[in-house]
């Protein structure tokens, strides 16, 4: 962290179970050298009590606005902070937040928040799927809340469904893109946005396959800054390995031909869609049924077939009138002349262009860049955070919409 002043977080937890994960996304503010006020409801603190939360924050806890009333917190609290997440969110929180009310010191610091705010739903299936839950997340973020979707996984009993609290670090890294864009409003509410990450496989045998370096991270920074904008983000992730970023739906999928069914689907109703996967551009003609031998003799050579050229499908055949569609052109030299073939060559809006490379852009949490438009602009990304091309990408993605 910078030596400026701390960012203030307000941290509200809602009475559910999942409300002793909210510890673990305490640490990791304060960790991160974030200043939390904790703001419970009387029914959390029937889950974690409130020495719990004073200790970890080192910051005093109350409940009710008739506490230290002098210092009137339920309107400072609010007015001083930077950032507001609720986590867990229950149903009961999120109706009270979308109609105004306030009748204990989290919900009037809610309505008296000039600043991001985050809801980290957890409910059963049931709740989450209610059509009033459904209408009172939509009026949130219709006002600019970002709602982040629950997870899908075990519940409280034996229940299994989407209405699971994400992974604290997920959360944590949607509340720290809240905090770097300010009082920003979220440009991308009301969006559906399409992300590609990761790299393909193409099975050679069962154990081999053609594959490249690409670790995910940038696809999955464009998710995480999409969702931190107010973006319904579907995630296609092939072969990262990272955890899902909170509020993503991920479809999981391995070859090209995965790749490119899961993101036509995705496609129907998306607004944009960025291809940042590394697609294999070839498959192996034949797949072997077992394990190739090696033997004394000189392996036969491998036939391969073309894949299909998923970016330039999904821009010649847009889905819908207006969808914006990004791809990303991986070089090794004459990185520009190469990427102003690719653009004029695949039909997208935007291309992303880096040169890569062993321990250059694959794998790293830096990048560079420069972004071609059809329209002939160009626009330079310096060295940095992968976060911060992610968010000029999605600046020209927005300036794009009708």
């Amino acid at each position: 962290m910078s030596s400026g002043p701390r960012p203030r977080v307000v941290l509200g937890v809602a009475g559910g179970i999942a409300a002793y994960k909210a510890c673990e996304l305490l640490r990791r503010l304060t960790e991160s050298g974030h200043e939390v006020r904790v703001v419970p409801t009387e029914s959390a603190l029937h889950f974690v009590g409130a020495a719990t939360w004073s200790a970890l924050s080192g910051q005093p806890v109350a409940t009710g606005v008739w506490d230290a009333v002098h210092e009137v917190p339920h309107v400072r609290i609010g007015q001083s902070a930077d950032v507001v997440v609720v986590a867990p969110a229950t149903a009961d929180l999120l109706a009270k937040a979308a109609h105004g009310l306030a009748d204990d010191l989290l919900t009037n610091t809610l309505l008296t928040a000039r600043c991001p705010v985050v809801f980290a739903p957890a409910m059963h299936t049931e709740m989450w799927e209610h059509p009033a839950t459904v209408d009172n997340v939509a009026t949130l973020r219709r006002r600019g809340a970002i709602v982040i979707e629950p997870a899908v996984g075990r519940l409280t009993g034996k229940d299994t469904g989407k209405g699971r609290l994400p992974d604290p670090e997920q959360i944590f890294q949607v509340v720290r893109r809240a905090v770097a864009r300010g009082v920003t409003a979220p440009d991308l509410v009301g969006r559906h946005v399409v992300v590609s990450a990761g790299g393909t496989r193409e099975p050679l045998d069962p154990v081999r396959f053609l594959g490249n370096r690409s670790s995910g991270k940038q696809g999955y920074a464009l998710a995480r800054t999409a969702i931190a904008r107010g973006a319904r983000v579907t995630l296609i992730e092939a072969n990262t390995g990272l955890p899902d970023p909170a509020g993503a739906d991920v479809v999981h999928v391995g070859t090209a031909v995965d790749l490119r069914e899961a993101v036509t689907k995705a496609a129907e109703d998306a607004d944009c869609v960025v291809m940042a996967a590394a697609v294999a551009d070839f498959r192996p003609a034949n797949r072997v049924g077992g394990k190739i031998k090696k033997t004394d003799a000189e392996p036969e050579p491998i036939a391969l077939a073309k894949n299909p050229d998923i970016l330039a499908e999904i821009s010649g055949d847009r889905a819908r009138a207006g969808q914006v569609v990004v791809g990303f052109a991986a070089e090794t030299d004459d990185v520009l002349a190469n990427g102003r073939a690719k653009l004029a060559r695949k039909g997208c809006d935007l291309l992303v262009v880096n040169r890569v490379g062993e321990e250059l852009t694959f794998g790293t949490d830096v990048n560079e860049a420069v972004i071609l438009a059809a329209d002939g602009t160009e626009t330079p990304v310096p060295h940095g955070p992968k976060e911060d091309l992610a968010e000029v990408v999605w600046d020209l993605v927005v300036s794009r919409f009708g």
